[in-house]
């Protein structure tokens, strides 16, 4: 953890890895603008697989194992941070005196589901359609409104995840997310 209890100089958010108890608690953390790497997307459960990785990517280390934080600290100087909390909102409550800040992103730049970096869905082409929204896209997001420019008062606007392409917006889970992270 940074010394002066900031996460750091720049504005973005500090590179994160979490281990295989965190997974909620990367979702969120993706929510907030982290590029939060979860252990079990990427199949690491060995804690010295997870000590290297965390090292190699200059990844601050999000754990409950107390011993694998330890030795995250004393090992190769890589940065930890020990949750001692089960619940997500009590473990982003701990992020946050951890000097991380735990606010939502004004706009998604992370896919919460596999933590690639998403960008913004253009108007589609009345030409060729594209893009196409996947069924799941409400009629009133971004490309799926048909007929409707983005500057429409009534039109959401949508992005897509580059690595796995799904579509993001914000809706209910958008406004329910932050309300829960106004509470932290």
């Amino acid at each position: 953890m940074p010394t002066d209890g900031s996460a750091g100089d720049d504005e973005s958010p500090p590179r994160v890895l979490l281990d295989v108890m965190c997974g909620t608690l990367a979702t969120y953390l993706r929510m907030c603008g982290y590029d939060a790497a979860y252990a079990l997307d990427r199949e690491i459960e060995d804690d010295d697989r997870l000590l290297s990785v965390a090292a190699a990517e200059d990844r601050t280390l999000i754990t409950r194992d107390r011993e694998l934080a330890a030795r995250a600290e004393r090992g190769d100087g890589t940065d930890a941070v020990l949750l001692a909390e089960r619940d997500v909102l009590d473990q982003l409550r701990e992020v946050a005196d951890a000097g991380y800040p735990v606010e939502l992103a004004d706009e998604p730049t992370r896919c919460g589901a596999c933590n690639g970096p998403v960008e913004r869905v253009p108007d589609s082409d009345p030409d060729t359609g594209d893009p196409d929204p996947p069924e799941y896209v409400p009629d009133d997001v971004g490309a799926a409104a048909a007929g409707a420019s983005e500057r429409d008062a009534d039109v959401r606007p949508a992005w897509r995840c580059r690595d796995c392409g799904r579509w993001f917006w914000k809706g209910s889970h958008w406004e329910s997310v932050a309300a829960r992270l106004d509470a932290v």
